[in-house]
């Protein structure tokens, strides 16, 4: 089973778009529940999910028939972090997906992940695409084929044990930005950390809003910042001033 924890807040020109290609796009052969948190959304998202999982009916199960494929929503404080801890409580399988509304696993991405846990690879992500044809987005794509912590980033999915997640202690609340990369660093200190060689696609709408070069610009002095030793305080901070009006 192979549990997806997805954070939302105010997607709903997106998230119908996302439970029907997580649906149609796995393989079948998994169970899988789909746990999207709400942060406090006033537009239409929470409406758009709970009809939504209304239309989803588990099948009866039978050798020939598909595995079953659930959403739930719940709701908990604001904050990436808070609610993603609180799906990964939630959780009913001993494999957690962590996924960004706007980010698109590859077709049976599901098959993916657990025949990695299967391998003993306990902790990883998927390549990524950008939904863009920009040249430096495409690159920036195409780098993270690498191992290279420099080329991973919350955008391209998290797969990990829920043993490891707890030991490690979950997402660190403390962070409003940068909870992912914080996660990822301490995989990657563990020396547990694998990159699945099958594509994810991402939105490139802030890149979009905000300007290509604008945007990255930021996101690496945020990077830089969290080097040499800024925390998670000063981090937000740089972030509500230059970046979060985006939002």
């Amino acid at each position: 089973m192979l549990s997806i924890i997805i954070p939302v807040l105010n997607e709903d020109q997106i998230i119908e778009t996302l439970l029907y290609y997580l649906k149609e796009s796995c393989s079948g052969e998994n169970d899988i529940e789909v746990i999207l948190v709400d942060g406090g959304s006033i537009d239409n998202t929470k409406n758009l999910i709970k009809d939504f999982s209304k239309q989803t009916t588990p099948p009866k199960k039978s050798q020939n028939v598909r595995k079953s494929i659930s959403f739930q929503l719940f709701s908990s404080e604001k904050g990436r972090a808070k609610q993603m801890n609180y799906g990964a409580k939630q959780a009913s399988s001993e494999t957690l997906y962590f996924l960004h509304a706007d980010s698109f696993p590859p077709k049976n991405y599901d098959t993916f992940i657990l025949s990695e846990l299967d391998k003993g690879n306990i902790a990883g992500c998927f390549r990524m695409k950008f939904d863009s044809n920009h040249w430096w987005l495409k690159l920036a794509g195409w780098l993270t084929r690498f191992k290279w912590k420099g080329c991973r980033g919350g955008d391209q999915s998290l797969f990990i044990s829920k043993e490891l997640f707890n030991e490690i202690g979950g997402f660190d609340e403390s962070y409003i930005i940068y909870e992912d990369n914080d996660l990822i660093n301490k995989l990657y200190k563990r020396k547990s950390f694998i990159v699945i060689p099958h594509s994810l696609t991402t939105s490139a709408r802030r890149y979009k809003e905000f300007g290509i070069w604008r945007l990255q610009y930021h996101f690496w002095v945020i990077h830089i910042k969290r080097w040499f030793g800024a925390n998670a305080e000063g981090l937000y901070a740089y972030y509500s001033k230059n970046i979060s009006k985006t939002q």
